[in-house]
């Protein structure tokens, strides 16, 4: 086991300034060249206080700013369009990536693709989906599915 300082967000093992021990391949092969990580030191603890506290400190603006993009994302429906065919078979499925760039071409607001959870999405209709803002803060947002022609 090796133990490592996240420098970022890595779902599933925590955000930055966590310290966490991981498998020695996974921190070789993936966390530290990726820059998700670095290798833990003693010197390293200072390291991990001034992550914490640029975190914080934008966790109390963030907390804010996340309450009022859910009030925006919450009012009104997202229109999505997509390339379908007869019926309104969609050509593949909607992706969180196109629900982020329909929220932001919205003029709504940036949204994280990896933030979205969406259920399978094959036909045109109305979907609803949830939008992770912040911690605590969960938007349910209605998305138009509209054929493409």
């Amino acid at each position: 086991m090796a133990k490592v300082i996240l420098t970022h967000e890595v779902q599933g093992l925590g955000s930055a300034g966590d310290v966490v021990d991981v498998k020695t391949g996974y921190a070789r092969n993936y966390l530290v060249p990726q820059g998700f990580a670095a290798h833990w030191t003693r010197g390293g603890e200072a390291q991990v206080a001034l992550l914490r506290a640029a975190r914080d400190a934008r966790a109390l603006a963030s907390a804010e700013d996340a309450q009022a993009l859910k009030a925006k994302l919450q009012d009104g429906k997202i229109r999505l369009f997509a390339k379908a065919g007869v019926g309104g078979r969609l050509f593949g499925s909607v992706k969180p990536a196109s629900v982020a760039a329909a929220v932001s071409e919205a003029g709504i607001g940036e949204i994280d693709k990896r933030k979205v959870v969406l259920p399978a999405i094959k036909t045109t209709g109305e979907y609803k989906a949830v939008v992770h803002l912040h911690e605590g803060v969960d938007a349910r947002i209605t998305l138009q599915v509209i054929a493409q022609r």
